[in-house]
């Protein structure tokens, strides 16, 4: 009976609990300066791989890995594009 009794309050309190998990901002208000962006967690300069890890960007084509024409593939080797 005490565990009948309980579990209908935990049932009550989780249907008519008020969710506020996104409350809506004011008309009018600006952004805030304090944010800072970065690509995916990883920093100016910097890009999420395939695999979650952090990869550098390459603005210099010569600075590559591998070669024009090949990516680097998931054991690190280059790999020809398209396969």
């Amino acid at each position: 009976m005490k565990r009948t009794l309980i579990a209908i309050a935990f049932a009550l309190g989780a249907i008519t609990g008020v969710a506020q998990a996104m409350p809506l901002a004011p008309i009018g208000t600006s952004a805030n300066g304090d944010v800072v962006a970065v690509a995916g967690g990883c920093g100016p300069g910097w890009h999420r791989g395939p695999y979650g890890g952090c990869l550098r960007n390459y603005a210099n084509p010569a600075a590559h890995a591998c070669p024009r024409g090949y990516h680097i593939g998931p054991g690190g080797a280059c790999r020809g594009n398209g396969r």
